[in-house]
């Protein structure tokens, strides 16, 4: 017999040390005709004789003796292995703090943190509304969601998926100011864009569309505040697609405009991977977000 049912020297064991078969059963909630029966077998299966049956009860023979000593090391070898399998399985209760750009950290993550409250109701959430990759090294933060490949080598980034960037404006505005058809009638329309950076304005001109700072009649370097200016009516801006579909005020526009997508990635420090709570939020994460950027509804609304 190659292999032996752990089962029977659990009861071998027991056996040796309470002395009889009815104290063993009592402690292992079991009945004394199986035990008796589990004895047997393992004296079959070993060809030995492990008890002195008497009327004071099982004593162990000289054979059982050495046999009890290496049944004995196996069964606190099954008692640790128990303990470490329920000590792995940790409590996914406690904080974990996350750090998203402003717009996905108001208009994404509070729908996605709700859904995760249901599943896991022990964990409480904090949420750092930064661009700054640094939150991670100083540890301010345990996961992030960034829209660039962290490159320092102390984080461990995983990519998700690539948002679609799409030109949108509220029906309102579009109501009265007209549609544009082309590329090129933007230029005859109110535009919503950043202040100081110059990122819309070069990005519109490699497209042969002539416009400047003077165009953008709202500016803002706030996201936020940017894509509740698109949202108000104050003329045409970039958004996110999925943020934007779910959006009945707002439309979509010039579908056939080859607009970059924003790459979205989750990153968190090499230190935290072992966190069976941080990587439960990570992975949640992950797939609410690929979810959100296939258009499947995953927060509320942003911009970039």
């Amino acid at each position: 017999m190659t292999e032996i049912d752990w089962n029977l020297i659990k009861s071998f064991v027991t056996v040796a040390e309470t002395g009889s078969l009815s104290s063993a059963a009592r402690k292992l909630a079991a009945s004394q005709p199986t035990l008796g029966r589990h004895i047997a077998e393992l004296e079959q299966a070993l060809g030995v004789t492990l008890f002195r049956r008497g009327r004071s009860g099982y004593a162990l023979t000289e054979a059982g003796s050495v046999l009890y000593e290496r049944g004995k090391a196996v069964s606190e070898q099954a008692s640790a292995f128990s303990l470490l399998a329920l000590g792995s399985v940790e409590a996914i209760e406690g904080t974990v703090r996350i750090a998203a750009s402003e717009v996905v950290a108001a208009y994404v993550l509070p729908d996605i943190t709700a859904r995760l409250g249901v599943e896991e109701p022990g964990i409480e959430v904090e949420i750092v509304a930064s661009n700054q990759v640094e939150n991670l090294l100083r540890r301010d933060a345990d996961i992030a969601v960034r829209m660039v490949k962290p490159a320092q080598n102390e984080l461990v980034a995983r990519k998700v998926a690539d948002i679609p960037l799409r030109f949108c404006a509220a029906k309102a505005y579009l109501d009265r100011r007209g549609r544009p058809k082309q590329p090129g009638d933007l230029a005859d329309h109110l535009l919503v864009g950043f202040d100081r950076s110059d990122e819309i304005v070069r990005g519109l001109n490699t497209f042969g569309i002539p416009v400047n700072r003077g165009s953008f009649r709202f500016r803002t370097d706030n996201q936020i505040v940017l894509w509740e200016a698109v949202r108000a009516g104050n003329g045409i801006g970039i958004g996110q697609q999925p943020l934007a579909e779910r959006d009945p005020s707002l439309e979509l526009l010039l579908p056939g405009l080859p607009l970059p997508s924003l790459p979205v990635w989750l990153a968190m420090h090499r230190d935290v991977r072992s966190s069976v709570r941080i990587r439960r939020v990570a992975d949640f994460l992950h797939e609410e977000l690929k979810r959100y950027s296939a258009g499947a509804g995953s927060g509320a609304n942003s911009a970039r």
